[in-house]
Parts: structure tokens; C-alpha cells; sequence
């Protein structure tokens, strides 16, 4: 049996529509055998997070999805299964990925852009992931700027998440790659790394993310960033693209059964 507890999100609807789920308060559905599954939206659910995890109940987590959102509107949104993003890579078909390629052509790797005398584009994270991983963002900012200048004398530029408007078209992280000439991007575990990678700019992550497998964790590397051969990021972006969906794939189930098929966690 699925369950949800927020009946007013509706992306969160269109998921539950798709897996036929039951609305029940959140303290009931914690009264109910531990292999009914939950779903919700939103990192400000921190403490239900933690209560499934501890408790061992199954927990699909619903957010932005990683990459084909550079639009007015959401397309694209990720379901992760216990998690609240995805980190077990598989190799999976190319086919969701032409999909969205073909009309976000910045899905397509080209190549590792080597501004050897570019800056460093410190991207910071927004309040929900302060609050989730329980970090200061001033500090955090003031601390990791402190660490780079031990390692690098690299211009340090800070971008702030900003409003949805603010991050596409003309002030796109893709644009600031290019018209800043940025040599690395180092971020918390934003999805600006994702952005990063795809475009060819190497990105360095204090915290668990998506992208993991082709970030630097140590930022005493910065100036010896990872580029990793270009067939894995393609590979890597063949997966992300299996780990998001529309909403019309969220409604008619679509989204549960690539999940449960290819065990997308």
C-alpha cells in the first residue's frame, strides 16, 4: 500500500495518482505495517526523512529534476527511492536522454573547457539544504572561501541560488561559465554541479550529491580538477536522465515502473 500525508502539492498528486496512493495523516501512516510505502515532496520533511530511515519504511522522495529545466516552467522531476537524491549509477539506455537532448541541447558533452586562467564560481546553497544538513550558510561560505585561498590565488566569484527567473536564459549558470571564464565550480551539493560537468566545467562538492562520481571532494585538488573520460559523463547523463520524469510519467505510472524495473536509487 502506498501512502501520502500532503494532499496540497501537486506535483506530489500527480506521483500518487500514478501509484494509486492513499492519503493518511503522517502520524496514522506511521501506525500502519512497515511495508506500506510513504511519499512527499520538500526538504523541510527532515524529520520524516529521519523517522523512515530509522523506522525502515520505504520513502520515495520527489524534488527538481537534474537537468532539462532550463525554462519557464518545471519538466522535469526526480523521485528518489530512501534518498532524497540519487547516487547508485547504472548504465542505462541512451533513449530518455535523446528525449530530453533534443530540446535541451546543453545535455549534449562536448568536451572539457580548460580555462587554465579562469576563476573559481562559488555556488551556495539555498536555505532548504542549510536547514536539512543543519549548516550555516554565511559560515559555510566565509569557511570554504577560507580553505580555497590556501590552495589557489584564483578570483573567487559567490552565486547565490536566486529566484527560478533569475536562472535561466540570460542569467543561466551556462552563461556565467562562459562570460566569466570560470576554470572550476565549487558548491555544496547543489545541482549547479550537474549543470557544471555537462558543460564541461570541472566542480568540486562538500556534501553527498548526484554527481558525485565525477566530483572532487578535496578542494586541496583545485588546481588538479578531475576530467574524467568523456564516454563516463555521457553515461552519467544517459542515467541522470532515467532518474526524472514528466508529469504526464508521473500520472500514469510510467515513473514507478522504470523505477521498479531498473531499481533507480
Amino acid at each position: 500500500m502506498h501512502y501520502y500525508f500532503d494532499g496540497q502539492d501537486e506535483i506530489l498528486q500527480h506521483w500518487n495518482r500514478g501509484l494509486g496512493s492513499h492519503f493518511l495523516p503522517y502520524e496514522a501512516i506511521k501506525r500502519t505495517p512497515l511495508d506500506n510505502t510513504v511519499s512527499f515532496r520538500s526538504l523541510a520533511k527532515r524529520k520524516i526523512i529521519n523517522d523512515c530511515r530509522q523506522s525502515g519504511r520505504t520513502f520515495y522522495y520527489i524534488d527538481t529534476g537534474y537537468v532539462g529545466n532550463l525554462i519557464k516552467k518545471k519538466l522535469y522531476h526526480r523521485v528518489v527511492k530512501n534518498d532524497v537524491q540519487h547516487s547508485i549509477v547504472f548504465d542505462a539506455p541512451d533513449d530518455r536522454w535523446r528525449k530530453i537532448q533534443s530540446r535541451s541541447p546543453e545535455l549534449e558533452f562536448v568536451e572539457w573547457r580548460k580555462n587554465n586562467k579562469g576563476k573559481i564560481l562559488l555556488v551556495t546553497p539555498s536555505e532548504k539544504p542549510c536547514k536539512f544538513y543543519n549548516i550555516d550558510r554565511d559560515r559555510w561560505v566565509e569557511n570554504t572561501i577560507e580553505t580555497l585561498k590556501k590552495y589557489t590565488d584564483r578570483e573567487i566569484i559567490v552565486r547565490d541560488k536566486g529566484l527560478r527567473h533569475q536562472r535561466i536564459g540570460d542569467g543561466s549558470i551556462f552563461n556565467q561559465f562562459d562570460e566569466d571564464k570560470i576554470f572550476a565550480v565549487v558548491t555544496y551539493n547543489s545541482i549547479a554541479a550537474t549543470e557544471a560537468i555537462m558543460y564541461g566545467v570541472p566542480a568540486f562538492t562538500t556534501a553527498p550529491g548526484a554527481a558525485d562520481m565525477l566530483c572532487e571532494k578535496d578542494l586541496s585538488k583545485l588546481e588538479t580538477p578531475k576530467y574524467s573520460d568523456p564516454q563516463l559523463v555521457q553515461n552519467w547523463l544517459h542515467w541522470l536522465c532515467y532518474c526524472q520524469f514528466t508529469t504526464d510519467e508521473l500520472v500514469n505510472g510510467e515513473a514507478y515502473r522504470i523505477i521498479q524495473e531498473h531499481d533507480i536509487r
